[in-house]
This record gives structure tokens, sequence and C-alpha cells, in this order.
């Protein structure tokens, strides 16, 4: 395994955390600087770790990490998703009979660390397949330093996720919830079909 495949391998990885990201920025358009790097630094941390915990304990377990692994991240995103899109039914619901409703929704940290569970739990199987090529002699460098390039480039693709996605928040501010829980799904959907297939 050659470096540029770690960083293929970290750029793919990162696709679910990219799309997750976007939709808490078009949840929360108004939300400071600061968050969004928080946001960022979750999915990118658990990204690092997850791999690691793969190639440290995955091997255990490896075969039941590939085959629950796609249903885990589709059943927790599919929540989410459906959560969003039934409070974005309620709000709807409220602005008809004319109560007052919250501008805009806020990423809490329990919600952050869900998302960022969900959005990993497929490099824990990447962690396994780096065990595999280290003992093949095909590691480029110690697990802990591909771990850190796959969490590095989760890290800034999701920061720039986060801040597309609150542009187009303030465009659809009205439509982001229930635009983030449908892109939730899908990528649920998506997660688990490349399971199922792979």
């Amino acid at each position: 395994m050659a470096i540029w495949e770690v960083i293929l391998i970290g750029v793919a990885l990162s696709m679910d955390a990219f799309a997750v990201g976007m939709t808490d920025g078009m949840t929360e358009p108004k939300m400071k600087p600061w968050k969004v790097f928080v946001i960022a630094a979750f999915f990118g941390v658990f990204q690092f770790l997850m791999p690691v915990a793969g190639y440290y304990f995955g091997s255990i377990f490896a075969d039941i990490v590939q085959k629950i692994a796609p249903w885990l991240s589709f059943a927790i995103l599919a929540f989410l998703g459906g959560k969003m899109i039934f409070d974005f039914a309620i709000e709807q619901k409220k602005r008809r009979a004319g109560e007052e409703v919250a501008a805009e929704k806020v990423t809490g940290i329990f919600k952050l660390i869900v998302q960022a569970v969900a959005t990993s739990v497929d490099a824990l199987a990447v962690g396994v397949t780096f065990l595999a090529a280290e003992t093949d002699g095909g590691l480029p460098f110690h697990v802990l330093f591909c771990a850190l390039i796959i969490g590095a480039i989760t890290f800034g693709l999701s920061v720039s996720a986060v801040f597309i996605g609150k542009k187009a928040g303030n465009r659809f501010a009205d439509k982001a919830e229930l635009l983030g829980g449908l892109i939730l799904i899908a990528i649920g959907v998506k997660i688990l079909i490349e399971g199922l297939i792979g």
C-alpha cells in the first residue's frame, strides 16, 4: 500500500462526513466560525480513532465489523434524518397554526457524536485492512500516522462542507431541515448498499 492509496482512502472515508457536515451547516446557517471547526474536529477525530481501533481490535471481530457496520450506519443516519423530517413537519404545522417556531436548529454535542460515529464506523474495516497490509509488509507508515492522514483529510473537507452548508442554509432556510433529513437518509442508504454489494 502506497501513501497515495492512504490519501485516497482518507478522501473516500471523509465523503459521508462531508455530506453530513453540509447538513449541519444548512440547518444552522448562523453558526459561529469556531463551531464549524469543532464539528470538523469531531468528524476528523472519529475518522482517526476508528482505523486505529480496527487495527488493534478489529481482527478479533473482522467478520462482525464488516457485516454490522453498514447496518449500524444506516440505522443511525436514517433515525437522525427521520427525526429532522419529523421536526420539519411539526414546524410547518405550527407555522400554519400561527405558532412561533425556532429560527434555526442548533447542532448539539450528542447529535454531533452520533453523526461522527455513524460516518466513521466503516473506517473500522479500514483498520483491519491496514493490519493485513502491514503483515504483508505493505503499509507505508505506522498505523497511527496513516490514521492521522485520514483524520486530517476528513477535518479539512468537513470544514469546507459546513461552510458550504451554511451558504446553502441561508438560501434555503425554510426547507433546510427537510433537505438535511433527506440527505442523511440517502447517505445511510448509500452506506448500506455499498456494504451489501461490496
